[in-house]
């Protein structure tokens, strides 16, 4: 190799080490595209694969759910006297509220991740309620009112309340009461949190639940709660 460079060859050095390095550099880029696209790729697999799966899941949970729904809806008395030969049929309330738990409990457990499967949890918590089971009802409720479905965790709510006042404590139930009636979803409205929430302070505090029952006047004129407003302060006593 020669001692001395000149310029001329230095220069053209230069250039083919720029021109290298920038040969590298677009391979490499090429290389980290390639291999972004194979994630975007595996992530779009991915994702329409566990799409596809919860939406199958979806599909087989609803059908689980309709039998579950049909026993929970199913008439007591003689199956003799069934209009509907596939119409669920129980000899006493007990019985039917067993079975709709059994089936309730299949959907939850089997299809937990499915809205479907969360709503039959709910149901499930119902069953107990009517099986005066109120301790695991209410344990079930808890579990699903600290869900991320807000509607869902606002009808857990709203049925801890229900239980809580038919159990004799009233404090539990109107505290949970006034949360819903600041925070109320589609299914449990404000109307109705209010209503109940009257209906509760009845006999403690019949001044406040006269003063409420004016509230659902003035929010909601010229409606069936209105009317049921009206029907509460009638049956108040006159010094409320």
């Amino acid at each position: 190799m020669p001692d001395h460079i000149s310029r001329k060859e230095l220069k053209q050095d230069k250039i083919k080490e720029t021109i290298e390095h920038g040969a590298e550099a677009v391979i490499s880029h090429g290389q980290f595209a390639l291999i972004v696209v194979i994630a975007a790729l595996v992530t779009a697999l991915s994702y329409g694969g566990w799409k596809f799966y919860i939406d199958r899941q979806a599909m087989q949970a609803s059908g689980v759910f309709d039998d579950a729904m049909k026993a929970y809806s199913g008439r007591i008395g003689s199956a003799s006297g069934a209009a509907d030969a596939s119409e669920p049929v129980y000899p006493n309330e007990a019985a039917r509220a067993q079975d709709a738990l059994q089936k309730f409990t299949i959907v939850a457990d089997k299809y937990p991740h499915t809205n479907t499967g969360k709503l039959a949890r709910y149901y499930a918590a119902l069953c107990l309620e009517d099986l005066e089971r109120q301790n695991q009802a209410l344990e079930e409720l808890k579990k699903i009112s600290a869900g991320s479905d807000k509607e869902l965790a606002a009808m857990a709510q709203y049925q801890m309340a229900i239980i809580y006042s038919r159990a004799g404590k009233p404090d539990d139930a109107v505290k949970i009461f006034r949360v819903l009636a600041d925070k109320p979803g589609v299914i449990v409205s404000r109307p109705l949190v209010l209503l109940e929430l009257a209906r509760l302070l009845r006999k403690s505090n019949p001044q406040e639940a006269a003063s409420i029952y004016q509230q659902v006047k003035k929010e909601f004129p010229d409606t069936t709660v209105a009317d049921e407003a009206d029907r509460g302060l009638a049956t108040l006593s006159p010094k409320s």
